[in-house]
């Protein structure tokens, strides 16, 4: 089992996670669906050559943006990790798979 954590703006909150959960994230037991998720503040710089979703390149932005943090099976987290950059309005999504130990 896998934790996926990833950083997006609200505008597409929604879309990320049905796609995730739709590759087969998502699900703990008996239930599907199941997220957890945070509003914080992110921030970037784009770098010349860069086609930012939001700024301008050499330009600090800070946003508001989610934190969404779910679990994945081994055999689906490459797929949903592929749903979640095919949806993911920035050009380089930030975010992390985590291996997680049952005890």
């Amino acid at each position: 089992m896998y934790k996926i954590c990833y950083f997006v703006p609200e505008s597409h909150l929604d879309e990320t996670k049905h796609a995730l959960f739709g590759a087969g994230a998502g699900r703990i037991g008996d239930y599907d669906q199941c997220a957890w998720q945070i509003l914080g503040r992110g921030q970037f710089r784009p770098l010349d050559g860069s086609q930012p979703f939001i700024g301008q390149a050499g330009v600090l932005e800070t946003i508001a943006e989610y934190k969404v943090e779910l679990v994945c099976a081994e055999g689906c987290v490459r797929n949903a990790i592929a749903a979640l950059k095919a949806t993911h309005p920035y050009e380089e999504p930030a975010y992390e798979v985590l291996a997680l130990t049952q005890f």
